[in-house]
């Protein structure tokens, strides 16, 4: 058995024995590639994200890049999606359930059918601006939304030009959506959902800002402001946080849009730092089942003082974990959203970076070592209002203890 290479939670297995077998004329492939997953920790994991190598499928499959993969767990197929775009390339799916200290055998099959299989779509990301109007003094005036693949944004964009709707890209799981402002804001905020079903496509759509106000779907629940919101990209300068603010542009695709796994791309040229210009390259994914998104943070130069963090509410109890595992959190729990009720934010960080935590007047803060140019951190929110949502602060605290625990403890995936 050939032991698979693991990060966190995310799962590149990076070598395979499968033996392969000479490929015939039917749209059927013999060869399987077998795995076999531990969960090490005793607790009972559920939605587990986990990606297969294209390397792994070449050394499968021949002729791996014109195939079609199936992921199946005994009888019961697994849905699953290739991505050939983006961060996490190679083929995604999301573990229903894995038992404490159990070991599951899962089974890849390929084929040559023309089109790949289709499951629920449980996961979104999007951006869409407006077409057929123009910019009067950086306010766009008539046409229509529409969406769209990438962005270069308009020089003459800026908050609140009804020119993006809801402001910037937007992504979501089944249990919550995300938005972050695609201009000099650059700021996190969160969608509460009362539907496991999508619903950014909606968004927007009946008044620019009617999101503000409660619907079927659910609200807009974080007051973001001049705050670090949820996980705000920002450096730690003179006692105060800073945002993503003065750029020379801003671009911004959507690199994954699929049924168990969404993705974003965002490009910040030329931040005005007080050591220099440098780009900023953010990969945010999400997937089924988590209320987990992760980002994952590019430097062309080196930044002091990389941070990030949330909003301070004088509503909301301040929760924080040990430092005893490889991840740790910062969060607040309490009556904080916008519908006056409860509502959970965490971040969750690699704790061996960290160097300081900290506040300024309007958000808790926290600064990294960022000496390789590199940061990755999650973020989630958590409404009252969700269906089978969390509605207390000891259920919060429990299930970020348990995040902690399985994100310190990734699973071992090998191949047979």
């Amino acid at each position: 058995m050939i032991s698979a290479v693991t990060c966190g939670v995310f799962f590149f297995v990076a070598l395979s024995c499968t033996q392969k077998g000479a490929v015939g004329e039917t749209s059927e492939i013999d060869d399987v590639i077998q795995l076999s997953i531990e969960n090490p920790i005793g607790l009972i994991r559920s939605n587990e994200k986990i990606l297969i190598s294209d390397q792994v499928l070449k050394d499968g499959f021949d002729d791996s890049k014109h195939l079609n993969y199936r992921v199946f767990l005994g009888q019961k197929e697994i849905p699953s999606q290739l991505n050939k775009k983006g961060k996490d390339k190679g083929l995604f799916f999301v573990l229903p359930e894995i038992g404490a200290k159990q070991v599951l055998a899962i089974e890849i099959k390929a084929s040559r059918e023309a089109t790949a299989p289709t499951y629920p779509k449980l996961t979104q990301a999007e951006l869409s601006h407006k077409f057929g109007g123009e910019f009067r003094d950086r306010e766009y005036f008539g046409g229509y939304f529409e969406n769209v693949d990438s962005l270069h944004v308009p020089a003459e964009h800026t908050d609140h030009s009804w020119f993006i709707r809801y402001e910037g890209p937007g992504w979501e799981s089944d249990l919550v959506g995300y938005r972050f402002y695609l201009d000099w804001r650059n700021g996190i905020d969160v969608f509460g959902k009362k539907v496991k079903t999508p619903v950014l496509q909606d968004v927007g759509q009946d008044g620019f800002d009617s999101y503000h106000e409660p619907s079927d779907w659910g609200m807009d629940v974080l007051k973001v402001g001049k705050t670090l919101g949820l996980g705000s990209i920002a450096t730690f300068e003179e006692g105060k946080a800073r945002r993503v603010d003065v750029t020379d542009s801003l671009y911004a695709e959507i690199t994954n849009n699929g049924p168990v796994y969404s993705s974003i791309f965002t490009r910040y040229s030329g931040w005005d730092l007080p050591t220099g210009k440098t780009d900023i390259l953010s990969n945010i994914s999400i997937h089924s089942g988590t209320r987990l998104s992760r980002i994952d943070l590019e430097s062309t130069n080196s930044i002091e003082n990389f941070a990030t963090g949330l909003i301070k509410d004088a509503k909301a109890v301040v929760l924080k974990s040990d430092s005893s595992l490889s991840y740790s959190y910062l969060a607040t729990y309490g009556p904080q959203s916008l519908a006056e009720d409860n509502l959970g934010i965490a971040v969750i960080y690699p704790t061996s970076q960290l160097t300081q935590e900290t506040e300024d007047e309007l958000s808790h803060i926290l600064v990294f070592d960022s000496s390789s140019k590199k940061l990755s951190y999650y973020f989630l929110a958590a409404w009252e209002q969700e269906p089978g949502g969390i509605t207390s602060q000891e259920n919060f605290k429990n299930y970020l203890d348990e995040e902690i625990s399985k994100l310190s403890n990734p699973l071992k995936i090998s191949v047979k």
